[in-house]
């Protein structure tokens, strides 16, 4: 029952988590956002890595020792590593284009895809309750797609809507890969997040990169060019042109503008985005380490992070249709409950 109270726990971190994403992503760069927030991870546990080759077994802090590794198992956490800079580069996209209470529940789908995952590649088998949960999942799922065509949102058409079920697939994946790491493994939770986290800064540094060449290619040129328009038009013709320009743009409340990629502002959120993921992942690696854990439920568990969403995404972001959403997410949450109960 531990393991299951850290997985709440999680949860709970998780969707403080996703709010301080999606402010760290409005109208900013998200290669940027992904790469200064692997730096400042890279700052908190680099220091402790270093202090640890110093001190040896008298390291004081027995919970955030790391263990020896061979070339062969740096490797296997430089993969997980690949695999998560992924899934987060295609979710922040997402998350940056649509509304939060869109793409939390999304992501919340994630339980679902680990089930079918564990079923082919682990041999576990839901029971017929946990197979009725799935279906509400899924239904509920189906029924936000619904609401997000009335804010402007085709799910089956909407690129970032994709980049999310896309983003959630490979979050699958890796937890699968952390049961493997942790319980098969036997790594500790400490060496998995510290190493996963020192690689996670040379995976986002050539998206980083590429933002930053492709904006010093760019930016002059566009700069000249609104220059030279606003020159040529009045007063009265700028503001018209600039209305109807701000008037095609997001039609959907929370969503981005996607013209807003060509700068970027180290922002409080950029800050709070990493401490935030390392506590609820060191919480969640410790739950998953238990040999008694079971990642379906941890995954369905852990996905609950979306009620928070929904809570801070009214309070905080202004965000539509609240109502029916939560409608939906006690869709999702039911079904997670169900895939609980009938382990």
């Amino acid at each position: 029952m531990e393991w299951m109270l850290m997985a709440l726990v999680s949860a709970g971190l998780l969707g403080v988590y996703d709010l301080a994403k999606k402010l760290a992503a409005r109208e900013n760069a998200v290669p940027m956002v992904l790469f200064a927030s692997a730096c400042i991870a890279t700052a908190i546990w680099g220091p402790l890595l270093v202090a640890q080759q110093f001190a040896g077994d008298a390291f004081p802090i027995e919970f955030l020792k790391v263990q020896p590794l061979t070339w062969t198992d740096h490797g296997k956490l430089l993969a997980k590593s690949v695999l998560v800079g992924a899934s987060w580069t295609l979710a922040l996209f997402a998350l940056k284009h649509l509304p939060l209470s869109i793409a939390a529940p999304i992501r919340s789908t994630s339980p679902v895809w680990t089930i079918v995952i564990a079923i082919g590649v682990l041999g576990e088998r839901p029971a017929m309750m946990q197979w009725a949960g799935i279906a509400i999942v899924v239904a509920s799922f189906w029924l936000f797609s619904t609401l997000g065509k009335s804010e402007g949102i085709k799910f089956t058409t909407n690129r970032w809507v994709g980049c999310m079920l896309m983003a959630t697939l490979l979050g699958s994946f890796s937890s699968i890969y952390d049961k493997y790491l942790l319980q098969g493994g036997g790594y500790s939770p400490a060496t998995v997040q510290a190493w996963f986290t020192i690689y996670m800064l040379p995976v986002m540094t050539p998206l980083a990169l590429h933002w930053w060449f492709n904006r010093r290619r760019i930016a002059p040129r566009g700069e000249n060019v609104d220059r030279a328009t606003s020159q040529d038009l009045s007063p009265t013709e700028t503001a018209s042109k600039t209305t109807a320009r701000s008037s095609t743009i997001g039609t959907a409340r929370g969503t981005i503008p996607g013209s807003s990629t060509s700068k970027f502002e180290f922002r409080t959120a950029v800050w709070c985005i990493s401490p935030l993921l390392l506590a609820a992942d060191m919480v969640y690696f410790t739950a998953m380490a238990n040999p008694d854990a079971m990642v379906s439920v941890i995954s369905t568990l852990r996905r609950c992070s979306v009620v928070v969403a929904l809570v801070l995404g009214a309070s905080r972001l202004g965000e539509v249709n609240l109502q029916r959403k939560a409608f939906c997410v006690a869709g999702i949450l039911l079904g997670a409950a169900m895939i609980l109960l009938g382990k």
